[in-house]
């Protein structure tokens, strides 16, 4: 896929881009595999906001993604590549011998009528193929991780997403996170091989704050501009500074260089290298 530049028409025109579709190959996803999806615009079960700035935007279904890959030993052939609103990466459906069908998340260069399985021994290592990593080569990479064996793919998931399996040592293997990290995961963990696709989609100039509507994400206000009982960097007449040591949340907390992870939390033991953290001026 590539990157298409609208001509400068309007002024939104001129700094929007979007990613062609010329690797997908159907347009209406498999009925049965799909679902219907409330927008809760940010609320919880109590009707309170819990994440601010979302609401509206397109209607999605939601289409049930295979992220176990479970189903062993039994060659599919990729049947389609299709577009899903609910992530930025393509997904791929499934055609397997027994006549079941299932999506999962596509792999970058997949192509149509290519043959891949899922296996708990070691196989061809193609593209889309998955099986436990102590069977896949140091030095490869990998996308659609395990945290824990039999649960489903958490890590590595978006899209152009990859993780470089670094080494298999004493039941864990050591996998560099997209983030920079070095963490031990079991051995016994599936995962797909290649990387996740529509890497392009990091390189989209949206252009207008409508396709941000579009998306669900509605208009986030600064602090400054608000008054000094909305927010800590409100208040003061005309255009000032936040007035403060650092940023704070609009709940009075510091907003930038906070770590956020909880100290002492039980999957410490198991990062080597914490993600390398970006030097501000």
């Amino acid at each position: 896929m590539a990157i298409r530049i609208y001509k400068p028409t309007t002024p939104a025109r001129r700094q929007t881009s979007v990613l062609t579709s010329d690797d997908i190959t159907a347009v209406k996803p498999l009925k049965r595999l799909v679902v219907s999806k409330k927008n809760r615009a940010g609320r919880n079960n109590q009707g309170k906001i819990t994440v601010r700035h979302q609401g509206g935007g397109s209607r999605r279904k939601v289409r049930l993604i295979d992220y176990r890959r479970d189903k062993f030993d039994i060659p599919a052939k990729v049947a389609s590549l299709e577009y899903d609103p609910n992530r930025n990466t393509r997904i791929a459906l499934l055609n397997y011998i027994d006549g079941e069908k299932r999506y999962i998340v596509a792999p970058a260069d997949l192509q149509l009528g290519r043959e891949v399985i899922s296996a708990k021994r070691a196989v061809d290592f193609q593209p889309g193929n998955a099986m436990p990593l102590k069977f896949i080569p140091a030095g490869m990479f990998v996308y659609n991780v395990e945290l824990v064996p039999g649960k489903g793919g958490q890590l590595a998931r978006s899209a152009g997403n990859t993780i470089y399996l670094m080494a298999i040592d004493n039941g864990h293997a050591q996998l560099k996170m997209p983030s920079g990290e070095v963490r031990l995961v079991a051995e016994d963990c599936l995962a797909t091989i290649g990387s996740a696709s529509n890497a392009d989609y990091k390189n989209i100039r949206w252009g207008k704050a409508g396709r941000m509507r579009h998306k669900g994400i509605r208009p986030t206000v600064r602090g400054k501009a608000m008054n000094p009982v909305d927010h800590p960097h409100g208040g003061g007449e005309g255009s000032n500074p936040i007035g403060m040591k650092s940023p704070k949340t609009p709940w009075g907390k510091k907003a930038l260089g906070v770590k956020t992870r909880k100290q002492g939390k039980q999957s410490d033991k198991f990062i080597i290298k914490r993600r390398s953290s970006k030097k501000r001026k």
